[in-house]
């Protein structure tokens, strides 16, 4: 019985344990650059005991960017700044990752505190910072009152899987030895797999198999300039929960034309595609995209991750136990606690007197233990 403290081997890494941090946009970065903010956010996941750590959506283009906040890798000058970031997440025994992506038509927003409406003239007079206009698979807006998208060329499709190819040997030589590409949640990746996001005639839309075509061919961009022995995962969205959107079905066989251009995981989110409101028919509770994992696992014949409303260590434990998915990931519940798995351990009775720990803390915290026990005040 696999658990969830047993590590995994993805080619040519082996995560300590099968717990990720999701990634979460913190908005901070300036031009695309990270800073002292992101080598502190992340690398406190890397001493909580995640075994893998990804830093948040990065985009690989600059007009990519969903706000004026998020990451970069667009440009070679962005890798410094990010290497301190992956050299101490490396050294406290965890993997550091990168999801990669494009906002397409969610460019050019506010940040979620500033109303994660679109960036217009009063950006620019408070902020110093001014829309851009976002390019799509077709002209159509992402939610009323945004503005209308340029529909991509053919010359623009091809510059924007350079800029993936581009971001995939950056991030190498950032430190990163994960990459997830970025298509669910309604970012330009899903809207090419969406019917409801791509109206093409051409060969980049129209059945399945054409709109599926973006999706290979970032992965075979990402794969060409991207180490052999590092692992690539795709985070989908598992049904767009809408009336002629993507289905648990549709998905299925994208993971399997993923797998078979050398992707190795498919993290299984839900939803996203269609506008602010939630569907109808999504219906969240703790856990409750967990079937659609176990589903692409089975059928697809991939590795799966889970992710979503888990936070209850003895669900997640079930969540590998009973092979529904190969990893669980987080987001939230790490900011609330980012010793999660450190916790979860103890629960689950993997670990005793703090030995998962570094030992810089767990040496004060089972010294403090055996006097509380000793005292007899717990």
């Amino acid at each position: 019985m696999t658990g969830l403290f047993d590590s995994i081997q993805l080619r040519g890494i082996t995560l300590k344990n099968r717990i990720a941090v999701s990634p979460m946009s913190q908005y901070r970065a300036k031009n695309g650059y990270a800073n002292d903010w992101h080598l502190v956010h992340l690398g406190r996941f890397a001493l909580g005991g995640a075994g893998l750590v990804f830093a948040e959506a990065t985009a690989v283009e600059a007009d990519g960017r969903r706000t004026h906040g998020d990451l970069g890798l667009w440009e070679d000058q962005q890798i410094e700044q990010l290497q301190p970031v992956t050299k101490f997440i490396a050294a406290e025994g965890s993997v550091a990752g990168i999801q990669l992506g494009h906002a397409g038509r969610k460019a050019s927003e506010r940040r979620p505190w500033h109303g994660e409406t679109p960036v217009d003239e009063q950006d620019i007079l408070e902020r110093n910072e001014a829309p851009w206009t976002a390019i799509a698979p077709s002209k159509i807006p992402y939610a009323d009152g945004w503005p209308s998208p340029i529909e991509m060329s053919e010359a623009q499709i091809e510059k924007t899987l350079q800029a993936f190819k581009s971001a995939a040997r950056r991030s190498a030589e950032a430190g990163f030895r994960v990459i997830e590409i970025y298509a669910a949640h309604g970012f330009l990746v899903h809207q090419f797999l969406s019917p409801i996001t791509n109206k093409r005639t051409d060969k980049w839309g129209g059945d399945a198999q054409r709109r599926c075509r973006f999706a290979i061919e970032v992965a075979r961009a990402v794969r060409s300039d991207w180490p052999e022995e590092y692992p690539l995962i795709f985070r989908l969205s598992a049904t767009d929960w809408l009336e002629g959107g993507l289905e648990i079905e549709d998905v299925v066989e994208i993971a399997r034309a993923l797998a078979a251009e050398g992707v190795d995981m498919i993290d299984c989110s839900t939803g996203g595609i269609g506008g602010r409101e939630r569907p109808k028919r999504m219906k969240i509770e703790q856990g409750f995209q967990v079937p659609f994992a176990d589903r692409i696992r089975e059928e697809a014949g991939i590795a799966t991750m889970a992710v979503g409303f888990l936070w209850d260590a003895k669900a997640c434990q079930a969540v590998i136990d009973t092979g529904s998915a190969d990893m669980i990931a987080m987001a939230r519940e790490f900011l609330d606690d980012p010793n999660w798995p450190l916790h979860a351990a103890a629960e689950l009775g993997a670990d005793e007197r703090y030995s998962k720990w570094h030992s810089e803390f767990g040496w004060w915290l089972d010294k403090r233990e055996r006097l509380v026990r000793k005292l007899g005040l717990r």
